[in-house]
């Protein structure tokens, strides 16, 4: 008889261990189709499989000054600190999950004193009892259909694509440190511009006076001349609060408050990375935002596999034992052991529907989820496309921005001479100024468009996180 609880008490686990071992939950498989090979829009489609999303952020951006700031940045922004917390998170669930394939042991100790009736139980088991009892019980489920596993895997996707969204949070600040210093040295240049006109325009201003004086010019001119240097002090105003709010939202990232922002000069600022786009498919492997959504489908994906095994029987393996005595002090002793060990096999059979809404609900989050990585695939897409075509507008701009003002330059050159020999009235001088100041800050603005539109394909290629 001994031999035979022996018997069972090894065989009932090696049936168990045997059945765990029968996993039938589906593995992922990535959707076919998720990325074209024209996925990008784009005038040449690119072949050669090198991006500049590989490229560290710090050979991107050659500037000191400004990789001092991502620096900073990347230790003090409150979006990362609130990630790397979100990490932490998801990282103690995965443990959690682990930890399922494990039993659950639970001990406790209780004392319990009754009082009995003298006309009942108490006739005979005395007017009081007390009972002593150390206990500790024991259960564990056996993962025959991979309930445990494919949550385990779900949790895993959950944590990696909370990895992800670390990773996004990076390159996404990343980039928005790199725009707005490259908007600060625009403005800048922008108001260094702006304040050496109004010097000009301020010296040309004594000049038409004179002029009027001399009788070749009359007050509307001396009055229009002062309009200019008015309206250029104007600018100098707007360009100047401009460069506080960017300076205070630049601090904002940074994760700090708001102060001056140390930066050097626009005519610093060169791209030397080649800058190639790789072929579309790396956008699954770059792009940590696209990833974050495959990593959301892979989690749905294995919560529809749990759901799934519910509809199966569970097996569970429950123990317990320990000591019982009336009397405290023989608690602990061979005559008070007690020992149990069951197993069951629940098969679900009318549960008011719960089991099918809930695997019908994972299959529609899922089918959500999919549609979700999707999109991502597609929007990432599209800002790659975009950023091409912005920096390939924002170069023939250049050019031809830089021939406009050229020509304005010396038109006003030419028309102040003219009117200083009395060939050219003030309103041609007017003219000319108002287009060549309105010409070189244009010409400013599509040099911040060049530098942006950089910075733009980095980030929709997925650089920086690395």
């Amino acid at each position: 008889m001994k031999k035979m609880k022996v018997y069972k008490f090894i065989l009932v686990p090696a049936v168990l261990l045997s059945l765990q071992s029968c996993f039938v939950a589906e593995d992922y498989t990535r959707p076919a189709g998720v990325v074209e090979a024209d996925t990008y829009r784009t005038d040449a489609l690119p072949t050669d499989t090198m991006s500049m999303a590989q490229i560290s952020w710090r050979d991107m951006f050659a500037d000191p000054v400004l990789a001092n700031h991502i620096d900073r940045a990347l230790e003090n922004n409150i979006d990362i600190r609130i990630a790397l917390q979100q990490i932490e998170a998801s990282g103690a669930y995965l443990k959690q999950a682990r930890a399922s394939y494990l039993p659950s042991l639970n001990a406790g100790f209780s004392a319990v004193h009754q009082e009995m009736p003298s006309n009942g139980q108490g006739a005979f088991l005395g007017n009081s009892v007390d009972q002593f009892e150390l206990s500790a019980d024991l259960s564990w489920e056996a993962d025959i259909w991979g309930r445990i596993k494919s949550n385990e895997r779900a949790q895993n996707a959950a944590f990696l694509q909370t990895v992800a969204a670390h990773q996004a949070v990076k390159t996404r600040l990343i980039a928005n440190i790199a725009s707005l210093y490259y908007q600060l040295l625009a403005l800048d240049e922008q108001l260094q511009v702006t304040q050496e006109t109004a010097e000009n325009r301020l010296n040309s201003l004594e000049t038409i006076r004179a002029l009027k004086e001399a009788g070749t010019v009359t007050e509307v001119g001396v009055k229009q001349s002062e309009a200019q240097l008015y309206r250029a002090m104007g600018v100098i105003v707007d360009i100047e609060n401009q460069i506080r709010l960017v300076e205070n939202a630049f601090s904002i990232l940074l994760g700090e408050a708001p102060h001056p922002i140390e930066r050097t000069d626009l005519d610093r600022q060169q791209i030397i990375t080649e800058l190639k786009t790789g072929v579309p498919v790396q956008l699954l492997r770059n792009r940590p935002d696209v990833m974050a959504a495959e990593y959301g489908l892979m989690n749905a994906f294995q919560l529809t596999n749990v759901a799934r095994s519910n509809f199966y029987p569970a097996l569970r393996l429950t123990a317990s034992g320990g000591f019982q005595s009336l009397d405290i002090a023989d608690l602990i002793d061979t005559n008070s052991l007690f020992a149990s060990l069951v197993g069951s096999l629940t098969q679900p059979i009318f549960n008011r529907r719960q089991i099918r809404t809930q695997y019908e609900v994972a299959q529609a989050q899922q089918e959500i989820a999919f549609l979700e990585f999707r999109r991502s695939v597609l929007e990432a897409s599209r800002e790659v496309s975009d950023a091409l075509y912005n920096l390939s507008a924002a170069e023939v701009k250049l050019e031809i921005k830089r021939d406009e003002f050229e020509a304005y330059d010396l038109a006003t050159s030419y028309s102040e001479e003219l009117l200083n020999s009395g060939f050219a009235n003030y309103l041609e001088v007017l003219t000319a100024r108002e287009n060549a100041l309105n010409a070189q800050l244009e010409l400013i603005n599509i040099r911040l468009d060049e530098l942006n539109s950089v910075v733009d394909l980095y980030e929709a290629l997925g650089g920086g996180w690395e």
